[in-house]
């Protein structure tokens, strides 16, 4: 198939699948692929995430799974705010909020993908409490930092500024 070119064309073109259900996510990130089917695989196959709609003379697909929504383009020059060198997304992680780490984990093993962060535990601060999560990271084709996590509930905190030693000057 012929790689669409235009961007007014690339944006018009067919393909198939319907807007997500539910909407649109109010903040869903668009990232450059160096080859959209290799993407898919991981993003699809691996983290079980599906095509809403995709166009693919345009190499262009947004997923969605529960409420994460992520677009995929193949690169293809526009928006380039500079050179992009891979590990692609350096300085960001995409956090993605799961049911259940153990499926995803089996179909990374199964094809030996490797972690970029071994599963752990990890309580974050949120205000008045402390908020859980079973959480590894992963990079995919091109390197983006991806994060998966399973809510694990909320806690008191275990350290309170109080509790820190005083500084005498």
């Amino acid at each position: 198939m012929h790689t669409l070119a235009d961007p007014v064309e690339r944006a018009r073109s067919p393909g198939s699948g319907a807007p997500p259900e539910g909407g649109f996510s109010a903040l869903t990130p668009e990232l450059d692929v160096s080859d959209l089917d290799e993407s898919l695989r991981f993003w699809c196959d691996l983290l079980g995430f599906k095509i809403a709609y995709d166009r693919p003379a345009a190499r262009f697909a947004y997923l969605t799974r529960g409420g994460a929504h992520m677009m995929l383009c193949e690169r293809n020059g526009r928006w380039a705010t500079g050179a992009l060198e891979r590990p692609y997304g350096r300085g960001i992680n995409f956090q993605i909020m799961v049911d259940r780490l153990d499926p995803i984990l089996a179909a990374l093993a199964a094809v030996q993908w490797p972690l970029f962060e071994a599963p752990r535990e990890a309580w974050y601060r949120t205000g008045p409490v402390e908020g859980g999560q079973r959480e590894f990271l992963v990079q995919d084709p091109d390197g983006y930092l991806v994060r998966l996590a399973e809510n694990l509930g909320v806690r008191p905190p275990e350290y309170r500024p109080h509790d820190a030693p005083s500084r005498s000057l």
